[in-house]
């Protein structure tokens, strides 16, 4: 019980607190805002297309970890059935 407690509290502070970020160093977006107020919108593609690149391989390392987890798992499962036959 104290453990959903905590867990409450923190939700709760990190909702009351929320502190802004920026996603950009001063220089990434002066340039980008510079080269978008010219016209030229090929720059601030390419940085999006970048920020999609690195959100992405996380999750592939998880959908990956996950399939092992889930194939080890199975087979496991497999053997102690078979084991579970045969002794009993």
């Amino acid at each position: 019980m104290r453990r959903v407690k905590q867990i409450i509290l923190s939700a709760i502070l990190l909702t009351v607190f929320n502190v802004t970020a920026h996603a950009q160093c001063a220089m990434c977006r002066g340039t980008l805002e510079s080269s978008v107020a010219g016209g030229d919108t090929t720059t601030a593609s390419n940085l999006n297309i970048g920020i999609l690149y690195l959100f992405v391989a996380p999750y592939i390392l998880f959908a990956v970890l996950g399939y092992f987890w889930y194939r080890t798992s199975k087979r496991n499962g497999q053997k102690n059935k078979a084991l579970s036959s045969i002794t009993g």
